[in-house]
């Protein structure tokens, strides 16, 4: 396998008509940057989808493509590649891609760089690395990983974005109509109250149904447990990122305490930040999200959930489909898969700017074949990518 010779950042920015998660709430507003601050938990979103990929070329001409989470200033998670990482990922092999994470990890971690805007660069590189070996061996990425465990990976309904209960209500009815069983509300579009809602929807929905909500880092242990007991006639799989994510002693003791399992992990980067959380011992859900780990990390991370016992539920956030696809080829080889995240709106645009035959149907997914990460830009893709160098 020769060695990368080139690397490429680019943007990319998806017009929508409705904010994420759903539409703004009272007093919300976007911003003259274009971000509206959501109240529910404080934290900026954009009015548009992005996202950041790369695209990494060898000495002999191949491809790889990675994504990574890009929704919030993504000129900054180009400039540390371009800056900080490309100069040193320059003459590495893709063979050694594990070796390179461990690598251009270590460059800032003194520096306290152990997540964020770093680590999300990392993941986007990691990614294409890993797409570039397996396409050289002429493999899909998954043979790469391990044994395949998986052949269809379970998924579940993320997001009902509409403005009231009774909208969502009707959307919901609409998802079970088509045979979908999952569903995830999320807490900071609840205006009208998450305990509420959540009994508004087990009564609509049945008993059959499995129900979840996200909690968004939005409560300290001693709301959180309140809630959860509130919650607890509803029924629910799990209460996902209760809790502001520094606060490791509250989430281990929140698992122990709450009468509802709690699920966490999206922002987590890498196996440090996991560890001592898992280590806890008191989750009973995993939830990496590959756009912030990379392969490497997302294989980790899952190690370290299967080790304690702990489910997986691989968690999916706004991008381009090719973060997607690397998700799904590392979920098929996991120890403990439970389901993985479906943001319906998302990834059905995706597939629109991929040559791919990646899909959902049936409560679950599809993994793209053909070689490397089964997914590669098509035409539709540059028409809304930006090079940025």
């Amino acid at each position: 396998m020769s060695a990368v010779t080139r690397v490429e950042t680019f943007i990319l920015t998806v017009p929508r008509s409705t904010p994420y998660l759903g539409p703004l709430g009272a007093g919300e507003r976007v911003n003259a940057r274009g971000y509206l601050v959501r109240r529910g938990n404080g934290t900026l979103y954009p009015t548009v989808d992005r996202s950041v990929l790369v695209r990494v070329t060898t000495a002999d001409g191949a491809i790889g493509w990675g994504e990574t989470y890009g929704i919030c200033a993504p000129r900054a998670t180009c400039e540390i590649i371009n800056d900080l990482l490309a100069p040193e990922l320059l003459g590495r092999e893709p063979e050694d891609v594990e070796a390179i994470w461990d690598d251009l990890y270590g460059l800032m971690r003194v520096r306290g760089c152990g997540s964020g805007f770093h680590t999300d660069a990392i993941a986007a590189l990691d990614i294409a690395l890993w797409d570039l070996r397996a396409r050289a061996q002429g493999k899909p990425l998954w043979a790469l990983l391990g044994e395949r465990r998986h052949e269809r990976i379970a998924g579940y309904v993320s997001g009902l974005p509409a403005a009231t209960v009774a909208e969502k209500i009707e959307m919901a009815r609409g998802f079970a109509a088509d045979g979908h069983t999952a569903f995830k509300v999320h807490a900071v579009v609840s205006h009208e109250g998450i305990a509420e809602e959540m009994a508004a929807l087990r009564e609509a929905l049945g008993d059959e149904a499995e129900l979840m909500v996200d909690l968004h880092w939005k409560f300290d242990h001693a709301q959180a447990l309140q809630l959860a007991q509130q919650l607890q006639p509803s029924k629910l799989t799990f209460i996902e990122a209760p809790l502001k994510p520094e606060d490791v002693p509250g989430l281990i003791a929140l698992g122990k305490d709450s009468p509802i399992p709690v699920a966490a992990g999206e922002e987590w980067p890498t196996e440090y930040v996991a560890r001592p959380r898992i280590d806890g011992g008191s989750l009973a859900f995993v939830q990496p999200e590959m756009g912030h780990t990379g392969i490497t990390q997302f294989l980790r991370i899952a190690r370290l959930a299967a080790a304690r016992g702990v489910q997986v539920a691989p968690h999916a956030t706004i991008g381009g489909g090719i973060f997607m696809a690397a998700s799904l080829q590392a979920s098929a080889v996991i120890e403990g898969l439970w389901r993985h995240e479906w943001q319906h709106s998302i990834f059905s645009r995706s597939l629109r700017m991929l040559d791919t035959d990646m899909a959902y149907g049936r409560q679950g997914y599809q993994l793209p074949s053909g070689d490397g990460l089964g997914a590669t830009p098509n035409a539709l893709f540059w028409e809304h990518a930006e090079a940025i160098s």
